[in-house]
């Protein structure tokens, strides 16, 4: 499955004025980065994949629909999976691609 590309367009416009941000077709899907660091992603799996502060992660999982991350069998503490219905909004995409560009933004350059 490809990635949504309505979604990727809606990511697309609320980065628009982050410094630094990148576009990158990966996985089966397209990634923001963020000065060098994947800060979100429109998922080839359909939703978003958000990169979250690892000591948040189990939170963020308790406390919303997010679910984490599994690769190749693998659960990736730091990213996060959000379903396609939990990013209808406007506000709550807003909220998660904020905390995916904040989090992105705080890490050394790569």
């Amino acid at each position: 499955m490809a990635y949504d590309e309505a979604l990727a367009a809606r990511i697309r416009m609320l980065v628009a004025g982050e410094p630094g941000v990148v576009e990158k077709k990966m996985f089966g899907g397209l990634g923001f980065i963020v000065r060098g660091n994947m800060a979100v992603a429109a998922s080839s799996n359909g939703g978003l994949l958000v990169r979250v502060d690892p000591d948040e992660s189990d939170e963020l999982v308790r406390t919303t629909n997010a679910e984490t991350m599994v690769m190749r069998g693998r659960e990736m503490r730091g990213w996060l999976h959000v379903a396609p219905d939990d990013v209808t909004t406007k506000k709550a995409l807003s909220d998660w691609v904020g905390r995916g560009v904040a989090f992105a933004g705080s890490l050394p350059p790569k």
